[in-house]
């Protein structure tokens, strides 16, 4: 199987999500700030990075975590999901991929937060926001991973796009 966490920068709750999925940060806890910005990727990518799909890790189960910041584009994940379809058919695949949106997790400080970091280079502003959201949203991406891992198991759809409008 294969995950990708998907939201507009790739580098905030998709970075954690991917975190929390692949048990590099404890979900039993609140995360520090020292975690938070250890996490691999978080406020590490550019809009240069954005389609860029980005490789985390293998979970214990043996599957591939990936996250993609998909920018202002409305059409990236049906595409994502468009090709996978076509490839699997070509090649007669058969590995489930799930796109889970990471979106409806995002504070409002982590918006601020992003901006003022990765938009405007202002760190000293954007950094602390970003802790704060990534503070405020963190058990809200713990039960959206757990909700994906979830969908993945019962879905009969070999491709199976995640919108996690639940999560707003």
């Amino acid at each position: 199987m294969i995950y990708i966490y998907n939201d507009f920068g790739g580098t905030h709750t998709t970075a954690l999500a991917a975190a929390y999925h692949l048990k590099k940060i404890s979900a039993d806890h609140k995360l520090t700030k020292a975690e938070i910005l250890a996490v691999p990727f978080f406020n590490k990518l550019n809009s240069s990075d954005m389609g860029k799909i980005i490789y985390h890790g293998i979970d214990d189960e043996g599957n591939s975590v990936y996250t993609v910041g998909r920018g202002t584009s409305k059409h990236l994940v049906p595409a994502l999901n468009n090709l996978s379809l076509l490839l699997q058919q070509k090649y007669k695949g058969t590995e489930k991929i799930i796109f889970s949106n990471t979106s409806p997790t995002v504070p409002f400080a982590m918006t601020i937060g992003g901006l003022c970091s990765r938009w405007l280079k202002i760190d000293l502003i954007g950094v602390p926001l970003l802790v704060l959201g990534a503070k405020q949203c963190c058990q809200d991406i713990n039960r959206l991973v757990a909700s994906t891992k979830k969908a993945a198991r019962t879905s009969e759809k070999n491709v199976t796009v995640l919108q996690n409008n639940s999560f707003k």
